[in-house]
């Protein structure tokens, strides 16, 4: 079901008219305006019937994310959460989810379910009625479609996919019970931590001992066992990272919730804005750059084609340098290895320094300006370089005297934030401080937030340029072609990932690097290399008849796409 909103004309289409229609029944081109909550369902669908897409999307939702960002709201972000924000009648959020359950069922309805699934669509549509005039006054409507037209970009890669080796994840998933065995008997005798599958704290902090490795505690004296914890100290100490691969892969894998299709494509939500950077947040255990990383391993072009990791360098230092206006900044980024300058430019390494004389000093500077980006102290800073707390403060005392320009203004950011409430990116982006304002959080957001500005544009551009995108990937884009126009379709992404840079940062363009795999080779993520090759000879070693390939994977339909098609399609 469809209003259009001037003249008023309701559009009722049960699924059987939809389908045989070229074009949407109603008018997409630059004079008309998609009005949507969530808009990403309705051009999903218009994808997946073949229809283009409209030339201009207001999407309702993402304008009240940036409405409340950061802001408490009693009933959740979805339309039943605005409509009582705005304190506007709903529909009540139990029967909304039956009427979603129903449409998700996609076929053999009675004509009575019929009448009250086109009874809730208009109710849906009813609804953004009266929520566009409480909503516009507060809207910037030049930044909002900019907003809008991410959602296609968006839609796009949830239509496309990742390429997945979908025969090797079904024989992972078969062996998966056994391998995980073989992987604690492999991996663990270099530690001997396990006790049958159960991790123990006790054993692991007698290894710490042997290793002369300081271990993060929490208040209680007990050691600090969060992965965010395991992935920091990996970092710092390379020994660690198996074991913290392993834990995950035994704590967090759940292979059949990888949503892989019949086609071998991961597609799933993107679930854009959901941040409150405003990146996305797909679900990790159906994204497969959410899940443990060795399994990236699995993503592989198909026949004749290519894929290509495209990713800004150094994206969120860039963004510091450009935003602060801090010209030793702007310098050490334009060095090519911004870690190294910071050194040279500190003092700490002579003027003719390489990566690889002074490879020790650079990673520590490295640390440091990763350290500054995310908010850590000397304590975290120090755990993470494996060095005292004494030359963390140093580290950090030399980044503030060297970029004391950056230092100067990301104070005052936080400043005005907690002044005025509120903080917001060069396209509006919003983050309201709220009852609980977090200093460290509030001092990223300025690199966070319009680091998601200049991917959003970008995934835009390089859509609009029939460049096909596959996924977002925090500060990079997955594309891919056929293998003969794979070098065009890099070269065209770059240079595009350039021009968003430069028109985020006002003038200041980012370079990016690019990582190719071409049929017949796959994706490899090498903090992940390890621990897929132990899985892979651990593959190898089992018997047939306990690995085989005579199951198959719960069956993801095409993932999003035919979800939201098949939604929509009940809603018209």
């Amino acid at each position: 079901m469809a209003l259009e909103y001037r003249s008023g004309r309701k559009i009722y289409l049960w699924t059987d008219d939809i389908e045989g229609l070229a074009d949407p029944p109603y008018a997409i081109g630059q004079n008309s305006l998609l009005v949507a909550y969530y808009a990403s369902a309705e051009l999903g669908c218009h994808l997946a019937l073949g229809w283009n897409l409209p030339c201009h999307v207001l999407d309702l939702f993402i304008e009240f994310r940036n409405l409340t960002n950061g802001l408490t709201t009693p009933c959740g972000a979805g339309l039943v959460g605005a409509l009582t924000y705005f304190g506007l009648g709903a529909i009540d959020a139990a029967d909304k989810e039956s009427m979603r359950q129903l449409a998700l069922r996609a076929g053999n309805y009675s004509e009575s379910e019929k009448l009250a699934l086109l009874d809730y669509c208009e109710s849906d549509v009813d609804a953004l009625v009266r929520l566009l005039p409480m909503m516009l006054p507060k809207i910037d409507l030049s930044r909002a479609l900019l907003r809008g037209r991410y959602m296609k970009a968006a839609a796009l890669m949830e239509f496309n996919g990742i390429p997945v080796d979908r025969d090797l994840l079904i024989h992972l998933r078969d062996c998966w019970p056994d391998i995980q065995d073989k992987l604690i008997t492999d991996i663990d005798q270099e530690y001997g931590v396990f006790e049958g599958r159960s991790f123990k704290a006790a054993r692991f902090a007698e290894w710490l001992v042997r290793q002369q490795i300081p271990w993060p505690q929490l208040p209680s004296g007990a050691l600090d066992l969060k992965d965010d914890t395991f992935r920091q100290m990996a970092r710092a100490y390379p020994e660690v990272s198996p074991l913290r691969e392993l834990r995950v892969s035994l704590s967090q894998m759940r292979l059949s919730e990888l949503a892989v299709g019949e086609d071998g494509r991961n597609r799933c939500l993107l679930s854009v804005f959901r941040a409150r950077t405003g990146r996305n947040q797909p679900s990790n255990s159906k994204f497969i750059f959410g899940t443990s990383v060795w399994l990236r391993g699995l993503i592989k072009p198909k026949p004749g084609y290519g894929i290509a990791y495209i990713d800004w360098s150094q994206q969120e230092f860039g963004i510091a340098a450009a935003l602060s206006g801090d010209p030793s900044m702007k310098k050490a980024y334009l060095s090519g290895d911004p870690y190294l300058a910071f050194a040279k430019q500190a003092g700490a390494v002579p003027q003719d320094a390489t990566k690889k004389t002074h490879k020790a000093e650079r990673e520590q500077f490295k640390a440091c300006v990763l350290a500054v980006q995310y908010g850590m102290g000397a304590e975290s800073l120090a755990q993470r370089i494996g060095q005292p707390e004494i030359w963390a403060r140093d580290l950090l005392r030399l980044h503030r005297e060297t970029y004391h320009v950056f230092w100067k203004w990301s104070d005052a950011a936080v400043d005005y934030a907690m002044l005025h409430g509120k903080l917001w990116t060069v396209f509006g982006w919003t983050v309201h401080t709220g009852t609980n304002p977090n200093p460290r959080f509030l001092r990223n957001f300025l690199m966070q937030g319009n680091g998601a500005e200049m991917l959003r544009l970008a995934c835009c551009m390089v859509s609009e340029a029939e460049v096909k995108l596959c996924a977002p990937v925090h500060d990079a884009i997955l594309i891919e072609a056929p293998l003969d126009e794979l070098d065009h379709a890099i070269e065209q992404t770059k240079a595009l990932m350039a021009e968003a840079s430069s028109i985020v940062l006002d003038g200041f363009r980012l370079s990016s690097d690019a990582e190719i795999i071409s049929y017949p080779d796959r994706y490899m993520d090498e903090r992940g290399t390890k621990m897929w090759n132990t899985v892979s000879e651990i593959m190898t070693g089992l018997e047939p008849a306990t690995c085989s390939l005579t199951h198959t994977l719960p069956v993801h339909e095409r993932s999003e796409e035919r979800r939201v098609g098949k939604e929509c399609r009940s809603r018209w």
